[in-house]
């Protein structure tokens, strides 16, 4: 069994996932009731949007201290390297 895993980012991340569920039950209303596809889209792209950004944050999120956690400290070049692998992840 695994222990619980929270971290001060995840609540965020819920409210976020929530409210592209919201969008998407909306989405299959509107094609149910043949709503324009400009106003479809547009509702689509709000829940990719939140998708994508849920994602992201989870992401970052464990690269900052999960990754951080299990390396430990590391000498000044070494932890150069990490800082600038957790940089670039963020334009993922």
């Amino acid at each position: 069994m695994t222990t619980a895993h929270v971290h001060e980012t995840h609540p965020a991340i819920v409210t976020r996932l929530k409210r592209a569920d919201g969008h998407l039950r909306k989405v299959i209303e509107m094609i149910e009731a043949g709503r324009p596809c400009l106003d479809i889209a547009q509702q689509l792209q709000a829940v990719e949007s939140a998708i994508g950004q849920a994602k992201k944050t989870l992401i970052q999120d464990h690269l900052d201290h999960c990754l951080t956690q299990v390396v430990g400290p590391l000498p000044g070049k070494q932890r150069e390297v990490l800082d600038a692998v957790k940089a670039v992840s963020k334009y993922l």
